[in-house]
């Protein structure tokens, strides 16, 4: 008994224990269960939010979509508005112009018809005209005793003089057009030239007098049976005329060097009162060193001058020489210099080598200083002279232009006689003897003279212009410009003078009434 119920209590205990066993293991997976369960809720709800959130998103891009394309369709419904507007308006200029066109169509049509009219009217009319030409042709024909070729050349010969007068007309005018233009600018440039270089010299004379202190220095001049005056001569190379003018004795020779040197010589020579044979020959050789010296200082106060280098020492003396030659009493070398300041002022001007040009004024009369053995014009033996020393291609020629031995072919050329005629033809520049003024201006008017229908001519501006009046009955306009010109050209073959001439034709018509 005891052992049936210590079993049953066994039993009863094991089941009691596996009953709280088990209600242990239920409350375990229930807990399991509730937390399993609390993260699918968890889970879903993210998921529900995270649905929510794209719905969300798409529903308002398809909204902004939406938005967008009701713009567009908006923006393109007004845009339609505006092209159709445009349309109208395009149609109604259309129908405008068409009915623009229409008229004018109407209008030309009309202006068609009027015209074939008046074609058939004036071709009536100049049929009528030919039968008319004809008939008066034939008239005139019997009238005037004419045939129609001899009719036709008269009426050329009619047309040759009157196209001959248009083209006179029309050359005069040509002329007066470029003569002003040129006339303007060369006085521009050679007015600036003039300004900008003003000369400090005037016009100097070689003298060949020699002044003594008292009369009875002529006879110690002349020496015992005239040994001095001999000695002195055969040295100087140069006369010594003793005279009756007192107080003075005259050197006369070719060369203006040795007339310098003679000169100086004689006045050292009546300084120092020893006069005899050996002494002149020391005075006149030490003279002529110093002379030799003063010619190339000469040469090289040119070149210092006007800023020049390069010039060979042989060109540089015959430069210098020129300091002892002159031209119509105008001293050569500063001439040159002048000429190659006023050359080098107008190629300035024109945009040259003012350089050059200068180099080319200063050389252009170098051929002066040559002695008289060597043949030929100065322009052209200063060239050659020039080209002996290897100078520059253009200066040669320009200096070989100036005097138009050779034909200009460059500006410089040109620009070296400008300057040339502008030195030597300023007032005061240069002096001619009375007798052979008088007969250049009297020269001058006797070739206007010879031209037919001339009635006086006058030289004024001592002989640099010529004008000449004319009969206004036998000379025509046309024909007073002709004749300037034959009268300046036949001037220039027959006379010689400094610069320019310039001839003026006069020709005046005058209309005189008597008031009574």
């Amino acid at each position: 008994m005891d052992y049936v119920l210590g079993a049953v209590a066994g039993l009863i205990l094991g089941v009691v224990a596996m009953f709280a066993y088990g209600r242990a293991a239920s409350a375990g997976v229930r807990r399991k269960a509730e937390a399993e369960a609390e993260d699918l809720r968890r889970a879903a709800r993210r998921e529900g939010d995270d649905l929510r959130r794209e719905i969300d998103q798409k529903a308002r891009e398809r909204e902004q979509k939406l938005n967008e394309q009701e713009k567009e369709n908006r923006e393109r419904w007004l845009e339609l508005q505006k092209q159709e507007a445009r349309l109208v308006k395009k149609e109604e200029n259309i129908e405008k112009k068409s009915d623009l066109i229409t008229a004018k169509e109407t209008e030309i049509a009309r202006r068609e018809q009027s015209i074939g009219d008046r074609e058939k009217s004036v071709t009536a009319q100049k049929t009528k005209a030919d039968e008319l030409v004809t008939e008066a042709q034939k008239r005139l024909e019997q009238v005037a005793g004419l045939s129609r070729d001899d009719a036709r050349k008269t009426l050329h010969d009619s047309l040759i003089e009157e196209v001959k007068h248009d083209a006179a007309k029309m050359i005069r005018n040509l002329e007066e057009e470029a003569k002003l233009e040129a006339e303007k600018r060369a006085k521009k440039i050679i007015s600036t030239a003039i300004v900008r270089y003003s000369g400090e010299y005037v016009g100097e004379r070689t003298v060949s007098v020699v002044n003594l202190p008292n009369e009875d220095m002529k006879g110690r001049i002349i020496g015992r049976e005239g040994r001095n005056i001999k000695a002195f001569e055969q040295i100087t190379g140069v006369d010594l005329i003793i005279d009756n003018t007192p107080e003075a004795v005259i050197l006369s020779g070719y060369s203006p060097v040795r007339r310098e040197v003679a000169k100086i010589s004689l006045e050292r020579l009546i300084t120092d009162g020893r006069i005899h044979p050996s002494r002149i020959e020391e005075v006149v050789k030490k003279t002529e060193k110093e002379v030799d010296q003063a010619i190339k200082e000469a040469g090289e106060f040119a070149i210092f001058e006007l800023g020049l280098h390069g010039v060979h020492p042989e060109l540089l003396k015959t430069l210098g020489s020129l300091k002892y030659r002159m031209s119509y009493a105008q001293n050569i070398l500063y001439h040159s210099i002048e000429v190659a300041f006023i050359t080098g002022i107008m190629a300035g001007e024109l945009g040259l080598d003012v350089k050059m040009a200068r180099r080319a004024g200063l050389y252009h009369d170098l051929g002066k200083a040559v002695d008289h053995k060597i043949e030929g014009p100065h322009a052209l033996i200063g060239a050659d002279l020039l080209k002996k020393y290897n100078e520059n291609p253009e200066v040669i020629h320009a200096v070989a232009a100036h005097h138009e031995d050779e034909k200009p072919r460059t500006i410089l050329a040109v620009l070296v006689s400008a300057a040339d005629a502008l030195s030597g033809a300023r007032p005061g520049a240069r002096r001619e003897m009375l007798e052979s003024y008088i007969a250049r201006i009297e020269k001058l008017e006797s070739i206007a003279a010879e031209f037919k229908g001339v009635e006086k001519s006058y030289a004024i501006q001592a002989g640099r212009e010529l004008r000449v009046v004319v009969e206004a009955e036998k000379v025509t306009d046309d024909d007073s410009v002709v004749m300037a010109r034959d009268i300046a050209s036949k001037i220039e073959s027959e006379l010689t003078y400094p610069g320019q001439i310039r001839v003026t034709v006069l020709r005046e018509t005058r209309a005189v009434a008597f008031a009574k």
